[in-house]
């Protein structure tokens, strides 16, 4: 899988004389349950030995001239030689609404809100301004074990009036993460969007108080201030131990790190029962006051844990983590209830598969994260 550093994901295909770049697209907000959706992007007709053309696909003018370079291993670059086929008679206002019935199935008359108005238009611009030179770089499948709470991969998820986005689920020990594999004017493609404490599980209250959003507010609270205790407490444990390591002559125990170590050890027994207490599920509905783009979310899960989500300004501005709910429905689906924006984003599982697109290692997975994560930074 090769991933633009524009909001695209773009898969190689090779079909007779043809290498075709698709563009995969998600479904229109807020519909996540429904199919990925396909366009090329380019293609190299393949003539003759050592011989080829490149056309670029964007646009609505049919295929035209444009130029691939090899960068260095696992990236390339295209670019448009004919931008004037990507342009509309209409102007710039014909192609905004042309892209929003394409990329959102409506119009600009369907959207009354004012701010969601202004974050589309953002995305158009953003969108538009990388139409003609295009860089990738290949991205890896995450590697799976027995041990995940369900099978990790790529997933479509609401985000507000952003619309919806791609976000791969990886599992790192006591921790999954969900990556932006596209992005908004806010939070960029290749930052981590949601953390999950997988030894942290919460338990919800009953339904009917469960839809008093300050009763779950409490239960997160209390779980960000145990987790907090938690770090500090491993943070100076540490401290003690390279302590006692620079003097070895000094007894290395404390009951702070007794104490510690056996927090840790009940973190572990936690997490090893709700693995396997998973298949189990529990009414679940979202609490008063709590927006969500897609009502038709479901209504049980097997399992809650305490997370973070990320949280940024236009631009990547001032971007903090922020406490929330991981929501696990089943083994294609899961939620994720921002407390401090009052909101909830539901991801369904992306079904297209992907060939030659596994990690060769898990160290290869994780320096991929890394590189991406830094090229948004």
């Amino acid at each position: 899988i090769l991933s633009a550093l524009c909001p695209l994901c773009s898969p190689l295909q090779v079909d007779g004389l043809f290498i075709i770049g698709w563009m995969y697209l998600p479904p229109h907000d807020p519909h996540v349950d429904d199919p990925m959706r396909f366009k090329p992007l380019f293609r190299i007709h393949l003539m003759e030995r050592k011989c080829a053309t490149v056309e670029c696909m964007y646009g609505h003018k049919g295929p035209h001239n444009g130029h691939i370079q090899i960068v260095k291993k696992d990236e390339f670059s295209t670019k448009c030689n004919q931008t004037d086929h990507h342009r509309m008679s209409g102007g710039r206002q014909e192609e905004f609404r042309t892209w929003l019935r394409e990329e959102w199935g409506r119009t600009l008359e369907d959207i009354f809100h004012e701010h969601m108005q202004e974050l589309i238009l953002m995305k158009f611009i953003y969108t538009s301004q990388y139409d003609n030179c295009l860089t990738y770089r290949r991205i890896y499948l995450p590697p799976s074990s027995p041990e995940d709470l369900i099978r990790p991969g790529l997933f479509k998820g609401t985000y507000g009036s952003h619309g919806l986005e791609i976000v791969m689920l990886s599992f790192h020990g006591r921790k999954a993460k969900g990556t932006k594999i596209t992005g908004d004017p806010n939070i960029p493609a290749g930052q981590q969007t949601v953390e999950i404490d997988l030894a942290h599980p919460l338990q919800l209250p009953d339904i009917e108080n469960l839809r008093d959003f300050s009763e779950l507010s409490r239960i997160v609270l209390e779980a960000q201030e145990q987790v907090r205790r938690r770090e500090q407490e491993q943070e100076q444990r540490q401290e003690e131990e390279e302590r006692s390591q620079q003097a070895p002559s000094q007894p290395a125990a404390s009951p702070l790190g007794g104490e510690c170590a056996k927090g840790e050890e009940t973190a572990t027994g936690a997490e090893g029962t709700t693995q396997s207490e998973a298949p189990g599920s529990q009414p679940f509905v979202l609490p008063m006051g709590v927006i969500s783009r897609n009502e038709d979310y479901p209504r049980s899960c097997r399992i809650c844990f305490y997370g973070t989500g990320l949280i940024a300004g236009h631009g990547f501005t001032s971007p903090e983590r922020t406490p929330g709910v991981f929501v696990l429905f089943d083994d294609d689906r899961f939620g994720f209830i921002w407390l401090e924006l009052k909101s909830f984003s539901l991801y369904s599982r992306i079904k297209v598969s992907f060939q030659n697109a596994e990690a060769p290692s898990r160290e290869a997975f994780d320096e991929m994260l890394k590189n991406i994560q830094s090229l948004a930074t």
